[in-house]
């Protein structure tokens, strides 16, 4: 998957996070397509290990498996943030 993927679905993870969990965080637009990349390879790294396939391109499976790793980050940025 080219890097203009993985911006491109890191943008839409983030923002499906963002609006899962909305709040107000520092960075906007920035950290939420840096959040949705790594909740991306986060999704992707999980979703390898229990068997449930990665994230390999534009589909609704990898979407949802890259925002359900953005939560989790967005969660662990936020609790950072607060200690």
């Amino acid at each position: 998957m080219g890097i203009l993927s993985w911006i491109g679905i890191g943008l839409i993870a983030g923002l499906l996070a963002k609006f899962i969990i909305p709040g107000k965080d520092p960075g906007r637009i920035i950290i939420t397509i840096l959040l949705g990349i790594g909740g991306g390879l986060l999704g992707g790294l999980i979703a390898s290990y229990l068997g449930l396939g990665s994230v390999t391109g534009f589909d609704l499976k990898s979407i949802l498996i890259a925002t359900g790793g953005a939560v989790v980050i967005l969660i662990l940025y936020r609790f950072i943030q607060r200690h």
